[in-house]
């Protein structure tokens, strides 16, 4: 069976769940969003069903697909260190930045007669 990583791999199955996030969705929904085929749609969801990322809910002919946000903690799990990574360095900057000195506005050169700017050689 694919790893969460190995299923989110792929760009359109990434865009399947985007478009899940915000709500449920029918195949038919999904593939007008998407502009690919419908058993390609339908091939997609299988993996994501099969990850554990989507569910499904029958009703009469319709299947309503829904995001299962909770296989995504291994994803957020791994990113955490780098996040801390991120943070650390952002922390770093801002207290390098706080230590220099504030660099006063440099006023404009002046201007000669008909607006051209003097040259200093």
């Amino acid at each position: 069976m694919a790893t969460t990583f190995d299923v989110l791999a792929e760009p359109r199955r990434r865009q399947i769940l985007d478009l899940l996030r915000t709500r449920d969705r029918l195949v038919g929904d999904l593939v007008g969003e998407l502009s690919l085929t419908q058993p390609a749609v339908s091939k997609h969801l299988r993996v994501l069903r099969e990850a554990g990322l989507v569910s499904v809910r029958q009703d009469a002919q319709r299947r309503w697909y829904r995001l299962r946000p909770e296989p995504l903690a291994e994803i957020d799990e791994w990113l955490a260190p780098y996040r801390r990574l991120w943070s650390d360095s952002l922390d770093a900057l801002e207290r390098h930045l706080d230590t220099m000195p504030d660099q006063p506005d440099q006023p404009d050169q002046p201007e000669r007669a008909g607006g051209a700017t003097e040259i200093q050689e």
